[in-house]
């Protein structure tokens, strides 16, 4: 082989080790973009009109304050989010002794879980459905795509007594943990309401949690037969 055609080899063969470690790179960059949960943008926090909140309002009560479509008390068994992909069987989860929402179990079959200290989908007030983000050990979970829904789209709860509550997303909100708004959440409203919860923000190596919370504002807007 002649001096230039080795030289020439030589040099492609380096360059086809940069081109297949530029393809190793960008496929790993992929990857990682892909597991990264959606974030939700400022425009999802701005609500839609929806009808007028009083926060005098207590949750199992019902007054002529009172907006909007209620149902009566019944256990959630099922939560429908066709815009992100999510069908899952309920469960149900409780707090802790010291009044912390307990954690969901991390595993492979994720689900979601309703907040038995909160109203049933459908009552008056702020029903809430958490739901695990993630996991290093098994890869997206039930909410990993929760940041990605915007204002009007649909999620259907459906019940033990054989209905399906149809809500309408209002707003997605990111919130730093160390700056939970407690009371917007969780407090009474004149209406039937439904908070979808998960892990958000940035991870945190030193502490093994994300550093924020998304949340999903939604309200009522119908009922049929399961």
């Amino acid at each position: 082989m002649s001096r230039y055609h080795a030289r020439r080899s030589r040099l492609l063969g380096a360059a086809g080790v940069v081109l297949l470690i530029a393809a190793v790179i960008a496929l790993v960059s992929g990857v990682r973009a892909q597991r990264h949960a959606p974030q939700p943008p400022p425009a999802a926090a701005s609500p839609v009109a929806v009808t007028p909140r009083s926060p005098q309002v207590h949750p199992s009560s019902r007054s002529a304050t009172t907006h909007g479509p209620i149902l009566t008390r019944s256990s959630p068994t099922r939560l429908d989010v066709p815009a992100i992909g999510v069908h899952t069987s309920l469960l149900r989860i409780g707090l802790t002794a010291s009044g912390l929402i307990q954690t969901p179990p991390l595993g492979p079959d994720s689900h979601a879980y309703w907040l038995t200290a909160s109203p049933t989908p459908g009552q008056l007030g702020p029903a809430t459905i958490i739901g695990h983000v993630d996991s290093a050990a098994n890869g997206p979970a039930v909410f990993f795509r929760l940041g990605a829904l915007r204002p009007r789209d649909g999620i259907a709860v459906t019940r033990a007594d054989g209905t399906v509550a149809e809500f309408t997303v209002e707003r997605v909100v990111e919130y730093p943990k160390a700056q939970f708004p407690t009371q917007a959440v969780y407090g009474n409203l004149d209406h039937a309401g439904l908070r979808l919860i998960t892990c958000g923000g940035t991870f945190n190596p030193a502490t093994g949690s994300y550093e924020s919370n998304v949340v999903v504002y939604a309200h009522l807007a119908s009922s049929h037969p399961a």
